[in-house]
């Protein structure tokens, strides 16, 4: 599991939770969308406070973990957080043995 967190991916969740650093954004799979990574899965965020985190990374007085019971989601894949400066919103890529994967 290896996740990547841009700078620009960081500075829109700021803007878009309104929240005041520090503070903690969990990753989590959700039951819902078209996710390519897992079918009937998609990538989704919330403004929580850790309870059991299997991963953690901080990146601009952000800290991006995922819960223990959620590593599977992220098992053999890297993921990459960044933002599409056409749209101005997150856009999420999952890389596995060599192929990319756009969500």
């Amino acid at each position: 599991m290896f996740i990547t967190i841009d700078e620009k991916a960081a500075a829109w969740f700021t803007k878009e939770f309104e929240l005041n650093k520090p503070f903690s954004i969990r990753m989590f799979p959700q039951y819902a969308g078209f996710g390519l990574k897992h079918k009937g899965y998609s990538l989704a965020f919330s403004a929580e406070i850790p309870a059991n985190a299997g991963y953690s990374k901080e990146v601009n007085g952000i800290t991006f973990f995922v819960e223990g019971n959620d590593v599977w989601f992220f098992e053999d894949t890297q993921t990459l957080l960044s933002v599409d400066d056409r749209l101005e919103e997150l856009k999420v890529s999952y890389s596995e043995q060599d192929k990319l994967i756009l969500n």
